[in-house]
Formats: structure tokens, sequence, C-alpha cells
């Protein structure tokens, strides 16, 4: 297939293609009859029923192949299914039957119950143990929930309180659990969506959208409303849930940094009590980032999830005078005529040179001096959808997003209301640099198209809230990263995602609120294969397989293309198949969480307060660097300390003998003991040591390392994470780029 000459015409295109073929065919005629398809509108080639192998003149001839729709993709990306979309033996989804048997509890938004990702065909009548309901209001009744969407309540108490009454006429909101806004539809089809054929999104990704765990059931509980989530509507909607009878839940919620402590914060107390009865709770860790401890969602119950990419891409590329061209994001279904456009810097056609035209806000831009321009725009502060709306309200014919250098190489699709694309900072930079030394600067958006094999990946998003924990800094936090960037899943039909009237059933989105229902997706699945695992035990089988390299082999990056640490994905990224079978895993009863509290200060008489029966917490102060955690940070080690793990073995051999190996941070030594732990029997448990000893100091930094078991099948890898003070006769440490970055 070759590249499209610039000057014929498709009739003329198509008519060198009869040549062509009448060469080899031997006549016009029957080279008109054999061909399928001339491809003249973007590149030259065409099909046709022939024999040859190869013609003169043309760069290939290949037969033509059945190819398998694609899927909504990130479930593939984290290899549940092959490239053909077939589910190997070896897929979770096969070995757990797809969450079968398991319901999650999803807190957000509402739910847009006509979504075909909440079909119930195939579906079993509802247990007998369900104790959830459905439901019945003006805009939503029991009749919208069904086998598969099995309860729906929604909590408006505590914002009305705040807000006042509901304004459903100015908001479009629904006072029920229907969802206004598409973001709780998104999650919750993410997590547990079926299996939907031809869904897509303006014509882009377009495939069979796939939730984590298609067969196990939703509950969903409306706890968002314009303006944010209530932690008393939370705390309500945490309580029915657990009462209700779900399995996990999942919240793509949480609030900012400086937070309160543990016992001030509604998600943290509903989350224990969650854990209390076995439940599973899955968290976002926040969009603040690259700001460094910026990580919310804190608690050690909690799966904390941050944000990365997957190997698809919605690619659309600015092409300027200078001959430049620079690759960017967008879902814009908007085309440009096919010539050079004047292009300008947004602060050069505003009103006044301002920090307002700079971001292109709403009304800032002068339509004399935009109109028939493509306009460059600094994301930021206002939505990137309005700065597209703000370009295209002044008359400009399109729309350049230069990211900050906070946001670094994120890209972003999204579906401008004109043709449009976001740009990384440096290309940014060099764009605007263009414009500021060429007097006629002028250029060109290409159509948005989807690529899929993009490497690298993952990557990590710029805007994944990162670490150290601001709370309890022995704590690793985020735990673990997965797919957040540009995510298809089902969107409400209330809402137009661009605001211009574009209803969509599937949208794209990105945030760590993407990540996390794939991480209870996840969840579902383990809690399906292995029902007798306590949630610790599933986050350390999570956490302890992922892997910190991407599909180059090369190490994961962060949104600035510098190598990423587990201030950025904590663990690493999920690595679904091996999270099933882990060998060892780092169990803990509620006993140890509370144990943990009491080592944080708290007293025997709130700690009874908290789990309604008698506590006594120890006199001696525990050290939290103790508790076991699937990772080991040390915030302050000053000379040399001793923590403890236990493992128990869950590998299906009962049988095994691990190794150790270590892999220190720089400037600190560590040594385990034993360094061979052997099991006779499934579920057995065995501790060890890691001594801890700095060798020089970190400057003020955090430096990393970890360390692994492995009996040969399993590999059974811990971060580490230690900040060293300086002592006498420790000399400074020569901190690698990472570090010194974090």
């Amino acid at each position: 297939m070759g590249s499209k000459p610039e000057s014929p015409r498709g009739h003329k295109l198509a008519h060198s293609h009869h040549r062509m073929l009448a060469s080899v065919l031997h006549s016009e005629e029957a080279a008109r009859e054999s061909i399928l398809y001339s491809y003249t509108r973007s590149f030259n080639g065409f099909s046709a029923r022939l024999n040859a192998t190869h013609m003169p003149g043309v760069l290939s001839v290949f037969p033509d192949k059945r190819n398998q729709l694609h899927t909504t993709h990130s479930w593939k990306f984290l290899g549940l299914e092959d490239e053909n979309g077939e589910i190997p033996e070896n897929s979770l989804w096969r070995k757990a039957n797809f969450g079968s048997g398991v319901t999650i509890g999803s807190l957000d938004t509402g739910v847009w119950p006509e979504s075909a990702s909440f079909d119930d065909s195939s579906f079993d009548p509802v247990p007998n143990t369900w104790k959830g309901t459905c439901v019945n209001t003006n805009s939503f009744n029991p009749s919208d929930c069904n086998k598969k969407l099995i309860g729906a309540r929604f909590y408006i108490k505590a914002y009305e309180l705040s807000k006042g009454p509901l304004n459903t006429t100015a908001t479009g909101d629904f006072r029920s659990p229907r969802d206004k806004d598409g973001h709780g539809t998104h999650t919750s089809s993410t997590a547990s969506g079926r299996f939907v054929e031809g869904a897509n999104i303006l014509g882009f990704a377009n495939g069979t959208a796939k939730g984590g765990a298609s067969k196990a059931r939703l509950a969903v509980y409306k706890v968002c409303w314009p303006g944010g989530c209530w932690e008393a509507d939370i705390l309500a909607a945490m309580d029915d849930a657990i009462a209700d009878g779900v399995d996990i839940l999942t919240l793509s919620i949480g609030g900012k940094v400086p937070l309160p402590d543990f016992f001030q914060d509604g998600i943290a107390l509903g989350a224990f009590h969650a854990i209390q009865k076995g439940i599973t709770v899955v968290c976002s860790a926040g969009n603040d980032g690259p700001k460094v401890g910026s990580v919310v969602n804190l608690p050690p119950w909690i799966l904390t999830v941050a944000a990365s990419s997957i190997d698809r891409s919605f690619s659309a590329s600015v092409i300027l005078g200078n001959n430049k061209t620079y690759l960017g994001s967008s879902l814009s279904e908007f085309k440009l005529e096919d010539r050079l456009y004047p292009i300008v810097a947004s602060s050069d056609v505003g009103y006044r040179s301002s920090i307002g035209s700079l971001l292109c806000t709403v009304g800032s831009l002068d339509p004399k001096k935009t109109e028939g321009k493509i306009v460059v725009c600094l994301r930021g502060v206002t939505t990137r959808l309005s700065k597209g709306t703000a370009v295209k309200q002044a008359g400009g014919a399109g729309l350049v997003l230069a990211n900050s250098d906070a946001d670094g190489g994120e890209l972003i699709a999204d579906p401008h209301v004109l043709p449009a694309t976001n740009v990384d900072a440096q290309s940014g930079k060099e764009i605007y640099a263009y414009l500021k030394n060429t007097k006629s600067s002028v250029g060109y958006i290409t159509p948005a198209k989807t690529l899929l094999g993009v490497e690298p990946s993952p990557k990590m998003a710029s805007f994944s809230s990162q670490g150290p924990n601001t709370l309890t800094p022995d704590i690793l936090k985020p735990d673990i990263t997965g797919p957040g960037m540009n995510i298809l899943a089902a969107f409400t039909r209330a809402t137009a995602p661009a605001g211009d009237g574009r209803l969509v059933e599937f949208n794209v989105e990105s945030g760590t609120s993407m990540s996390c229902p794939h991480l209870a997706g996840i969840v579902a699945l383990l809690k399906a294969l292995h029902p007798d695992w306590s949630p610790a035990a599933i986050k350390s089988a999570i956490m302890t397989t992922a892997i910190t390299y991407d599909n180059t082999g090369n190490k994961i990056l962060d949104g600035s293309n510098k190598v990423a640490g587990p201030f950025n994905y904590g663990a690493g990224h999920v690595n679904v198949n091996a999270a099933a079978d882990p060998g060892l895993v780092y169990d803990a009863a509620i006993e140890d969480y509370i144990f943990f509290l009491c080592g944080l200060g708290y007293s025997s008489v709130a700690m009874e307060t908290l789990t309604g029966y008698e506590v006594h917490c120890p006199d001696a102060k525990l050290s939290l660097s103790d508790f076991n955690y699937p990772s080991v940070t040390l915030s302050n080690l000053k000379g040399s300390t001793t923590v403890t793990r236990t493992v128990t073995n869950v590998g299906g051999d009962g049988q095994a003998e691990y190794k150790v190996a270590i892999n220190p941070p720089p400037g600190v030594s560590v040594s385990i003991t034993p360094s061979i732990l052997k099991f006779s029997s499934t579920g057995e448990k065995k501790s060890f040591t890691l001594t801890f000893t700095a060798e020089r100091s970190s400057k003020g930094a955090y430096v990393f390392g970890d360390f692994s078991w492995s009996d040969g099948k399993h590999q059974v890898r811990s971060p580490i994470a230690v900040k060293a003070t300086a002592t006498s006769g420790i000399q400074d440490v020569q901190l690698p780029e990472l570090s010194a970055a974090i």
C-alpha cells in the first residue's frame, strides 16, 4: 500500500489501478471485474481477486487476511486475551469464570441502567443472600435493575445540607441513582461491564467493550453530585453496601493533601469496617501529580491505585510551515480542509494580553483576530474541552493544546468540538518558538486515528498522584498502577462529553478514576478464584507479582520520560494472570490493622469505639515498619534497623523452597535472615527479618531497591524505599537520577 500522490484525483488513481491490473489479467474489462476496492482518499492501493504475487511498480502484494474486531483494549493489554481476541487457558478470566458469584459495589455518580454493559442475559436469579435494593423514584425504579445490576441507591442529604435542595432543572441531574455525569457509568462498566460488540466513540476505538469481571454482579451507590461527594453521604453508602452483601467496594473518589488523620477520614473509616467483613476496598490515588506527596487514600487496608497508559493511542499531528511535524492526541471527528491555515498563539489573539487568553478561557479570544486560524492554547486551569469551545466560539479553525511542564509528555484524547490535538510540553515549546520567530506562521492538524502497539507502554500518567505517604510515611503509597489513560467504557445518555449535544453510548476518559475500577475488576476475579483469601492476601498477590518494565523491555517511564519508581507506581504495573498464583502472600488480619493504629498512638478506648469490642493496645509503641505489608519503607533510617515480615504459602504444590535475592537501594546495605524459606504445606507461615544499614546519607531523598523470593516458578517481589539520615562516619551517597527526581 503506497502513499497517495499529491496531485492525482481519486478517479485518476482508480484508472491507474485498472491499467496495472490489466497488465496482469490481459484486459481492462477483466481488471474492472476483478477489483474490489480502490483506495484513493488517504493512500494509494487496491484490492482485487487475482493469483499474482508480484506486480511491476507495486510496493507489495499480500493476501487478504481475516482480522478479529479489536477490543476496547485495556484487558488485552493486561494479558487476559491474545492478539486474536481469544481467551487462553491461563487467563484469569477463564480461571475465575469472569468473576461469577462476586458482587462489586460502586460508589460514584450513579449508573445509566439502559447501557448494554449492564445487560443480564444468561445471569442466574439474584441470590437470596443479597440484601440490597433498587430504589423507586421519578427517574429510576426497580425495573431498571436486573440480574446483573442488582442494587441502586442514592445519598444526597449531606450534599443538600451544604448546597441546598438539588436544582434538577439547572443541573440536569437526577434525584435518583441515575447518572447524569457519566463518571459512574464509566467506572462501573470498566469493573464489571458485559461484553458489548461494536463499542466506539465517534468511530474511534471500535471493538468489543469488556469489563474486568463481566459475570460479576453490580450494586451502585450514588454519592457524588454537582460539585463533589460529601463524606456523610459516602459513609451512609458504605454502611448500606457492607450490609447489602457486596464483596468489593470501588471508589474513584478522594480528598486532597493535607489529609486528616484516619479517624477523621470518612473513606478510611468506612473502608476499615468493610475490611472487618472481608470486603476489599479499592480507591484511586488521586489526580494531583506530578506533585510529590500528593497521593491520597492512604490507609494500609485500602488498595490505592495509580494510573498509567496502555498501548493504544488516538493520534493527530500538527504540521507546521517549516515542515516539522509534532505527534499529538485527539478524538475529534472534525477535519480541516486539505490546506495550510494561519496558526497563532492564543495570547496574540486575545482581547488583551492576559493569563485568560493564554489559557483560552471562554470569552477571552477576539473573533476579529481568531477567525479562520489554528490557535495554540496552554493546557491547565480550565478544562481541556472548554478551551476548544473558546476557540470555536471565537471563529477559530482548530486547536493545538500545548502541555505545560507539569503535564510533560502526557497526551489525553478528547472529543473536541473542532479539529484539535494535544501535544507534549517539548513540542509545545517548539511550536511557540516557531510562532514567535515566523512572520506568517501556518500549520495543519491531521485527522485523528486510532493506533495500536504504541511503545513504550505502560507509561505513568503525569496527573497520577505520587508518594511519599504524607500520613504514615513508613507505608508505601500508591500500591499499584493500572490502565487509566484514554479508557473506553459505557457512558450516560444524559450528557454530551464535549457539551455540544453529541450523545454517545461509550466515552473515552482518563484518570486514576479509570485505573481504580480496572483493579476492582481484577480483585473480583481473584475473589472468585480464591474465595477464602483475605483482602490483604488479594492485595499482596497483586503487588508482589507486579512488573516494573514496559513493552520494550525497559523500565517504566513517568510522564516526563524519566525512569519511574515506587512513588509513581507502588509495587509496579499490575500483572493480572500472575496474580492468580503468587506463591506467597503477606497476609494481615483485622487485629494487625488494629495494632497498626495502636502504633500510631490511638488509645485502647478509641480502638474499642472503632471496632465495637474490647481492645488492649500494647504499652510499648509498635513500629509501623513491622506491619506485614508487601513493601518496605523506612522514612528515617538512622544507622541500622531491623524489620520483620511473615509470608504464607499459597502455592498449590504445598512443599516449596524459596530463596531470596536482594537489590539494595544505593548507599544502604540489606541482609535478610533466613535467606531460604522451606514450606511443607499450603497455608504454612514463615517469618524473616530484614536488616537495613545506612552506609551513606541519601541527602534527604528516598532511594529505592527491592527483594524477591523465588522457588523457580514464582517470583514474589517487594519494593524497598529508604530515606537514610546522615550520622557520624556516614558519607553522602551520589543519588541516581530517579532518586533525585522523587
